[in-house]
C-alpha cells in the first residue's frame, strides 16, 4: 500500500504517518524500486493502535512507552494515570459548574454584584453595602474586586473575614458611607486641606482589629509599585488621606 492508502485505512492523514516516522513510533517500510514506501497490514495495525491510544488522551511520548512494552504493563500504568487525571478534571468541572449555577441564580435574583463574578466572600460584603451614588464607594468596590482576584484563596478568606465586622454592623456601615461622602468632598481639594488629618484618623479608627492584625508592613507600604499605583487612583487630597491613614495604622502597630 502507498502512504495515502495506509493512512486512509487507519483513519489518519499522510502527514500524520510521516510525523510518526520522524518520532520513531512507526517503523519505516521497505521501499519499492521506484522509491515509494510499501506499507503492509502490520503498519496499518500499528497506526490504528496509535490512533486508539491518542483518542483516549495519551500523549505521543506515552504512546511510545506503550508500544515499547510488549507485556502491557506500561499501558496499565498509563491508563491508570490517565483515569486519575480525568477524575481530577471531572471534579474541577463539577466545582466550576456549581459556581456557575450559583452566579446564574444571583443574576436571576438581581443579587449579582456589578463587579461580578466575584468570590462568595466579597459577594456577601458588597451585598451588605447599601447602594450608593458616591464615586469613592464605587472606587472602593473596584479595589475590593481587585484584591478578590489577586489574593490567594487563603489570604482572600482571611481578608474578607477581617472585614466582616463592618458588614455585620449597621452602624458601622452607615459610618463607612459617611466617610465615603467626606472623601468625595475632597475630590478638588488641596492636599493640605485641614479636613485631611481628621478624616484620615477616623478612617484608621474605623479599621477592624482583625484587619489591622492581618496587614503587615509590606501590605501597608505606599512607596512600592502597587502603593504608588493605588495612590495615583485618588485625587491629591484623597491620596493624602490614605497616606496619613496608613501612617497612623503603622504607628499604631508599632506601639
Amino acid at each position: 500500500m502507498r502512504i495515502g492508502e495506509v493512512a486512509a485505512l487507519a483513519g489518519v492523514t499522510p502527514r500524520t504517518v510521516r510525523h510518526y516516522h520522524q518520532l520513531g513510533l512507526l517503523p519505516e517500510p521497505e521501499r519499492l524500486s521506484n522509491g515509494y514506501r510499501d506499507y503492509g497490514l502490520r503498519h496499518a495495525a500499528v497506526l490504528a493502535r496509535i490512533r486508539r491510544l491518542t483518542e483516549l488522551g495519551l500523549g505521543l511520548a506515552e504512546v511510545r512507552g506503550v508500544l515499547a512494552d510488549d507485556a502491557g504493563l506500561e499501558l496499565v500504568e498509563v491508563l491508570e494515570e490517565l483515569d486519575e487525571d480525568l477524575a481530577r478534571h471531572q471534579a474541577a468541572i463539577a466545582e466550576r459548574r456549581a459556581r456557575l449555577a450559583e452566579l446564574i441564580g444571583q443574576a436571576r435574583e438581581g443579587t449579582l454584584p456589578a463587579e461580578g463574578p466575584v468570590s462568595p466572600q466579597l459577594t456577601r460584603l458588597l451585598g451588605a453595602l447599601s447602594p450608593s451614588s458616591s464615586p469613592m464607594a464605587a472606587k472602593d468596590r473596584g479595589h475590593l474586586a481587585l484584591m478578590d482576584t489577586v489574593l490567594t484563596p487563603e489570604d482572600r478568606e482571611r481578608f474578607f473575614t477581617a472585614l466582616r465586622p463592618i458588614s455585620d454592623d449597621g452602624d458601622q456601615l452607615a459610618k463607612v458611607q459617611g466617610l465615603y461622602e467626606r472623601l468625595d468632598e475632597l475630590a478638588d481639594a488641596d492636599p493640605g486641606d485641614p479636613r485631611v488629618g481628621p478624616l484620615a484618623d477616623e478612617l484608621a479608627a474605623c479599621m477592624p482589629d482583625e484587619l489591622r492584625e492581618l496587614l503587615d508592613g509590606r501590605a501597608m507600604d505606599t512607596d512600592n509599585g502597587f502603593g504608588e499605583a493605588f495612590l495615583a487612583d485618588f485625587a491629591p487630597a484623597q491620596a493624602a488621606v490614605v497616606r496619613r491613614m496608613v501612617r497612623a495604622l503603622t504607628e499604631g502597630r508599632a506601639r
